[in-house]
């Protein structure tokens, strides 16, 4: 058989990357409880489930290009086209970070070919340093299609704000900013800190842009999240809420700690880490993602989590980040062999 007539095989049994990518984002979505997040049973005051199985249909065309074989479009247009197609059909903003990490995934997937064991942090690596000036406007036109909660620009980068959208493009082209140099900056907590009174940059207790650093770490948190799935047994939307509690564990949420602050982030991962472990209780709250185990994720008490999620929608605690680092390693999962259980 040759290369091409195994694609083929595998686009016939629904193994493409596209629609991985699609279903990955229907799963999330589905996983419950995911506590202070949409789920199939629980709907936010501004969002409802049926949202984002709408947004994850109009996705799909921005996917395709990133899917396409040749190359040829880039990672920034398929995002843009990607959000818009989301917005279309949505009517809001329901996975705008999920896109932005799973645009680069689906474009290392097409080249590790169509088995899905070439998909490695190494091979989104390249993908994403491969980006350009180009790719960071379209990112930043994205931004015209939804509203997005994101921090003020670090100093001396107000010409970079990302609600500029289009209006920036001149300042990227000139300084030829690309779109992995966009997410450095949100990546990198120091460079969001506010200047002291000498104007030099002081350290805080500000939370990084969570997705911002899988795109320029390798994708840590998703491979290993993937990991955590990939060996979990039962329906893949009880492996999802699982490994939702491990990552929302392991480091503070990013939409958190924006629409409320950095304590109440940290305050939200030691109720997931009470989750993890079973009775033993084996899990230290924000200690990343390498020091839990597989055993501390596969144990989370899922009863006891339907508590907190009532707790942390009263309180208005969405763990968005959270759900994007999910659902792109839902991705990672089904691309390694991961299926829906009959």
């Amino acid at each position: 058989m040759t290369s091409d007539s195994t694609q083929t095989g595998t686009e016939e049994l629904g193994r493409r990357p596209v629609d991985d990518a699609t279903l990955a984002l229907l799963l999330e979505v589905a996983g419950t409880p995911k506590p202070g997040n949409v789920d199939r049973n629980r709907d936010l005051a501004d969002l409802r489930f049926e949202t984002f199985l709408g947004g994850a249909v109009g996705a799909r065309e921005g996917l395709e290009l990133a899917a396409e074989s040749d190359g040829a479009a880039r990672i920034g247009r398929a995002f843009e086209r990607a959000v818009a197609g989301m917005a279309a059909r949505a009517g809001t903003n329901a996975q705008f970070g999920c896109l932005l990490l799973l645009a680069p995934l689906v474009r290392a997937s097409v080249e590790a070919g169509p088995a899905g064991d070439g998909l490695s942090p190494e091979r989104v690596e390249r993908v994403t340093e491969a980006t350009t000036v180009e790719d960071a406007v379209d990112f930043y036109r994205a931004f015209e299609h939804v509203g997005v909660a994101v921090e003020a620009p670090p100093p001396g980068a107000a010409d970079l704000d990302v609600r500029r959208g289009s209006d920036a493009a001149p300042a990227l082209r000139e300084r030829g900013t690309t779109l992995r140099d966009v997410m450095a900056l949100s990546a990198d907590p120091a460079s969001a800190a506010d200047p002291d009174e000498s104007g030099e940059a002081t350290a805080d207790d500000r939370v990084p842009d969570r997705n911002a650093r899988e795109w320029v770490e390798g994708f840590p948190r998703t491979f290993r999240a993937a990991g955590w799935i990939g060996r979990d047994a039962g329906p893949l939307t009880d492996r999802a809420a699982r490994a939702f509690l491990g990552l929302l564990a392991a480091g503070p949420d990013t939409l958190v700690a924006t629409t409320h602050d950095p304590a109440v982030a940290r305050e939200a991962s030691e109720r997931a880490a009470e989750l993890l472990g079973g009775p033993d209780g084996r899990v230290e709250a924000l200690s990343g993602v390498g020091a839990i185990d597989d055993a501390a994720v596969h144990e989370a008490d899922l009863g006891a989590a339907e508590a907190v999620a009532a707790d942390f929608v009263d309180a208005g605690i969405n763990p968005g980040t959270t759900a994007d680092i999910t659902c792109a390693a839902l991705y990672v999962a089904l691309r390694r062999g991961a299926e829906v259980a009959p």
